[in-house]
C-alpha cells in the first residue's frame, strides 16, 4: 500500500491538479478509491440502465416495426448479457482502468447496435427514433461517471458512431443530417466540461477527506506518543496491553525488558537537563533502532524505557537485552559525573503468558531484574524469575 504524509497532501492541495492527476502516491490511493467505489455502485447503476434500455423496446414496436425483430436481438440477447457480464467483472476485478474501459464500451454498444439494425428501416419516424441516443450520452457521462479521459474517448466514439449510423440510413436530407451533428456536438462539449469539473469535485473530496483522515491519525498519534523521544507513553501502553492481554496473544509468551539509564541524576547535575534531554533522545533511538520491528518501545518515566516483545523464550529476550545494553554503551556518550566514563543502561528482564499474569505483575517483576542488576554493578542485563500464575477467584 502507498504511504502518504500529511505534507504530501497539503502540497498537492497548494498546487492543485488542473491536468485532473495527482502525485503518484496520491494517485494510486484516488484510483483504489475510485475502483471500489465504482465496483459498489455499478450493480444498481447498470441494472437501472438496461432496464431503461429494454424498456425502449415499446418504441422499437410503434417507431420502427420493420427491424423489431433485428431490434429484440441487439436489445435482449446481445447488449443485456454484456452489461450484466461487465457488472461481474468489475466486482470481481475492480480496477481502474478496466472499468472504464467497460463503460466506453458500453456506451458505444448502446447507440451502435440499435442504430445498425435501424439502417435497414424505412420508418417516417427515424429522426424522432435517434433522438433517444441522447439519454446514451448523459447517462454514460452522469451515472456512470467514468474518468476525464475515458469521457472524451466515449463521446468521441459514441458520437462517430450515430453520426456514421444515421448517415447510412439515408432518412436525412443534408439540412436534418447537419442539424442531428450539431446538436450531438454541442451535447458532448456539455457533457465533457461537465465531466471535467465533476471529477474535479470528487478529487478536491478525496484530497479533503484523506486530509482530515490523515490529521486524525497524527493528532492520535501524537496523544499515544512522548514528545521528548517519539517513544510510546504509558496511555499507549493502556491500549497495547489490553490488546496484548485479552486478543489471540493470551497464550503466547510476552516478554518485558526495563531499562533505567546508569546514574541519570548526576548527568543532569553536570551536564544540564537540555543534555539530559539529548541523552535521552539519543538512547531511546538506539533502542528502537536495536529493536525488531514488531517491538513496543515505551518512556516508562523520566530516564526508564520500557520495551515489550512477543512469541521470544527468555534466553531471546536476554540475547535481546544484551544487544541493547551493549548498543547504549557503543554510543560513547561522554558522562562527565563519573570522571572518564561513558553513559550506560541497566536493565531487567521478565517473561510470561498473559493468560497466568497480570502487566503489573510482569512490570513488578522486570522491575527487581532490573534492581538485580543495579546490585551487579549497573551496565549489566538481569532475568527475573519466572513469576508464579496469579490466581483469579471466580
Amino acid at each position: 500500500m502507498s504511504f502518504v504524509t500529511l505534507d504530501q497532501v497539503e502540497g498537492q492541495l497548494s498546487r492543485g491538479f488542473r491536468l485532473l492527476r495527482f502525485s503518484p502516491e496520491i494517485e494510486t490511493l484516488f484510483l483504489r478509491e475510485y475502483a471500489t467505489e465504482r465496483a459498489r455502485l455499478v450493480a444498481i447503476w447498470c441494472v437501472i440502465g438496461v432496464l431503461i434500455y429494454d424498456l425502449v423496446y415499446f418504441c422499437d414496436s410503434a417507431m420502427v416495426p420493420d427491424v423489431l425483430a433485428e431490434l429484440v436481438v441487439v436489445r435482449f440477447l446481445m447488449f443485456t448479457p454484456f452489461v450484466f457480464s461487465c457488472i461481474v467483472m468489475v466486482r470481481r476485478w475492480p480496477n481502474a482502468l478496466f472499468y472504464d474501459i467497460l463503460t466506453v464500451t458500453a456506451a458505444v454498444l448502446s447507440v451502435t447496435l440499435p442504430m445498425i439494425a435501424a439502417v435497414g428501416s424505412t420508418s417516417h419516424y427515424l429522426f424522432v427514433y435517434q433522438t433517444y441516443n441522447s439519454a446514451a450520452f448523459l447517462y454514460f457521462v452522469v451515472s456512470l461517471r467514468p474518468r476525464f479521459p475515458a469521457v472524451l474517448i466515449g463521446l468521441a466514439l459514441t458520437s462517430a458512431s450515430h453520426f456514421t449510423t444515421t448517415y447510412l440510413t439515408g432518412a436525412f436530407d443534408q439540412v436534418a443530417y447537419f442539424g442531428i451533428i450539431t446538436v450531438y456536438s454541442m451535447l458532448s462539449i456539455f457533457l465533457a466540461v461537465s465531466a471535467y469539473f465533476l471529477e474535479k469535485t470528487d478529487r478536491q473530496n478525496f484530497l479533503n477527506q484523506l486530509r482530515a483522515s490523515l490529521l486524525c491519525r497524527q493528532l492520535e498519534d501524537k496523544a499515544e506518543r512522548d514528545e521528548l523521544t517519539g517513544l510510546l507513553n504509558r496511555r499507549s501502553l493502556t491500549r497495547i496491553s489490553g490488546n496484548l492481554w485479552g486478543g489471540t496473544t493470551r497464550q503466547m509468551t510476552i516478554s518485558a525488558i526495563l531499562l533505567d539509564i546508569d546514574h541519570f541524576k548526576r548527568f543532569n547535575d553536570v551536564h544540564g537537563h537540555l543534555e539530559g534531554d539529548a541523552c535521552i533522545r539519543a538512547v531511546s533511538q538506539c533502542i528502537r533502532d536495536t529493536v525488531s520491528e514488531t517491538s513496543y518501545v515505551f518512556r516508562f518515566g523520566g530516564e526508564e524505557m520500557l520495551v515489550l516483545l512477543t512469541g521470544l523464550d527468555p534466553m531471546q529476550v536476554l540475547a535481546m537485552a544484551e544487544r541493547i545494553r551493549a548498543a547504549i554503551e557503543r554510543l560513547h556518550i561522554p558522562h562527565g559525573g563519573l570522571g572518564n566514563s561513558w553513559v550506560t543502561a541497566s536493565l531487567g528482564v521478565a517473561s510470561a503468558i498473559p493468560a497466568e499474569i497480570t502487566l503489573e505483575k510482569l512490570l513488578q517483576k522486570a522491575d527487581e531484574a532490573l534492581y538485580d542488576a543495579k546490585r551487579l554493578g549497573r551496565n549489566t542485563v538481569a532475568l527475573a524469575s519466572l513469576p508464579e500464575p496469579t490466581v483469579r477467584v471466580a
